[in-house]
């Protein structure tokens, strides 16, 4: 049983040999090499370390090139290790030998797909961290629950991948749920990861705010921007702001809903609003809430054609039928899938405990092809 283990694995790693020679192309690790040689060389030219700002971005500079031939040269001695196993256990044909190559193959293929979806984050801001806004939308009670239901997947999806989130601004349902939330995404490639998921959201299930027990669709928004430098420079008309305090809510310090120093802000022109309550000071909530605003008029600004706003902020629809980026289906069967791309998948609720890598990987590789219409009808 074990010979047909090892067979059966061996046919799958020579499968992903063409892939790693694909990803060493795409890496350009000679040059690469070349690049990390000359970078170290300046390091130890005499003055280097005076130009404090030069020097910083260097070192990021040389880490990130080193990291990328790291993690490829980690892959190829996984496969190389894997091979090994595979000729040693052949020969005694070992089950426990055989077990490590299954797993460790395992291990590969995850590896080896996260460095493929590595490789389409190129985009100008893909590395910052993000700012995620979820809002319920068309179905009442019913849309403010599926919110918290989004806001518990992603922050889930954010702990499994190691990245910090902050709460920045958290509204309670009238009833139940949460009518809207704002947190902040921190770690590499936060916001390239995470720009998949702008857009509308779409739930169907037997409503349990329902006493008849009848099927029932919502819909929240997720928003998702960037996070841009703090010294951005752009010039904001005071008479373009409403600023409007209220008390915060939610969990939180001592001084939830025993002050007013939450603060919203809206930009007239625009209708942009950023809110913030997550310090304890009025002041400081207006200045992370400022910062927000500046952010979102910077990349407006940055832009010339609607589309090209699309293609960064996601697009901004009505929170309603018709206008959704993905289905959440459970009733009458169970599935997820994503109206752009195509993916789905009938774990309802593996996507909904976070497991959303999926549709993000598919959502990468769809850029990369151009954007193709692969939308479907729902009759649902």
């Amino acid at each position: 049983m074990a010979l047909i283990e090892f067979d059966n694995c061996k046919a799958e790693l020579v499968s992903y040999k063409p892939v790693l020679d694909e990803l060493r192309a795409s890496l350009d690790l000679e040059n690469k090499g070349r690049r990390i040689v000359e970078m170290e060389r300046q390091m130890e030219e005499p003055g280097f370390w005076d130009n404090a700002e030069k020097s910083a971005k260097l070192m990021k500079d040389l880490n990130s090139l080193k990291s990328s031939v790291g993690r490829f040269d980690s892959l190829k001695r996984q496969y190389e290790d894997i091979e090994t196993l595979i000729e040693m256990g052949s020969e005694e044909d070992d089950a426990d030998l055989a077990k490590e190559a299954t797993d460790s193959l395992e291990a590969f293929k995850k590896d080896i797909e996260e460095m493929r979806t590595s490789l389409l984050l190129s985009g100008e801001y893909d590395a910052n961290n993000a700012t995620v806004a979820l809002s319920a939308g068309t179905g009442g009670t019913e849309a403010m629950d599926f919110n918290e239901m989004l806001y518990r997947m992603y922050s889930r999806w954010c702990e499994k991948h190691g990245f910090a989130t902050k709460i920045l601004d958290y509204q309670e349902g009238d009833e139940a749920g949460i009518k809207g939330v704002t947190f902040s995404v921190e770690g590499e490639n936060a916001y390239g990861l995470l720009k998949s998921e702008a857009g509308v959201h779409r739930l169907v299930r037997i409503s349990p705010f329902n006493a008849q027990g009848k099927r029932q669709t919502s819909f929240c928004s997720c928003d998702v921007m960037p996070v841009l430098d703090d010294n951005i420079e752009i010039d904001i008309d005071p008479s373009d702001l409403r600023i409007d305090t209220y008390r915060s809510s939610g969990a939180g310090g001592q001084h939830i809903n025993k002050t007013s120093s939450a603060v919203r802000i809206t930009h007239i022109p625009t209708g942009i609003v950023c809110a913030c309550q997550e310090e304890r000071s009025q002041f400081q909530n207006k200045d992370k809430a400022m910062a927000m605003l500046k952010a979102k008029l910077y990349m407006l600004k940055q832009q010339a054609h609607a589309e090209k706003l699309s293609d960064i902020r996601g697009d901004i629809k009505e929170i309603a039928w018709g206008s959704q980026i993905r289905n959440y289906v459970l009733q009458p069967y169970t599935m997820v899938k994503d109206v752009r791309t195509g993916e789905e998948t009938g774990n309802a609720q593996a996507v909904l405990d976070g497991d959303i890598d999926l549709f993000i990987n598919a959502y990468l590789k769809w850029l990369q092809l151009g954007k193709p219409d692969r939308r479907v009808a729902v009759s649902d």
